[in-house]
């Protein structure tokens, strides 16, 4: 099976879904953060971290934002895009979390991740992610 052709508009907008975690993340807005996702998402995180479904990745946010990831922000930035179907995509991004006033991912805290995006209702959402950390 051969990949459906795209177009630059398309590339641009599965490129995008980054940024929306990272308004969300910068808000530390939970609801924000799990309306990035389908309804059915999955979310795999370093740590033996699970979380299934759309209500699932909100109250684990809605917690993480209150505790741990209090006040911190997220960086990416896309290392590779391609479409596995027209309404399916991979985007594989570098970054990691940031804390305090950096403006760079210390290094212990970089990570790797892959997106597998699905476009419902003209809109690209992620239906699973999953990060490693980059020195694992």
């Amino acid at each position: 099976m051969s990949p459906a052709p795209t177009t630059i508009d398309e590339t641009t907008a599965i490129r995008q879904v980054p940024q929306r975690i990272i308004a969300a993340w910068a808000a530390n807005d939970g609801d924000a953060f799990a309306e990035v996702f389908t309804e059915d998402a999955t979310l795999i995180l370093p740590g033996d971290i699970y979380v299934a479904g759309r209500e699932g990745i909100r109250a684990f946010m809605g917690f993480a934002y209150s505790g741990p990831l209090k006040g911190t922000r997220v960086a990416g930035e896309p290392l590779s895009a391609r479409f596995v179907t027209e309404d399916v995509a991979v985007l594989v991004t570098r970054g990691g979390v940031l804390h305090g006033e950096e403006t760079e991912v210390a290094p212990e805290r970089a990570i790797r991740a892959t997106w597998v995006l699905a476009k419902q209702d003209g809109q690209w959402l992620i239906t699973a992610y999953q990060n490693t950390p980059i020195g694992a």
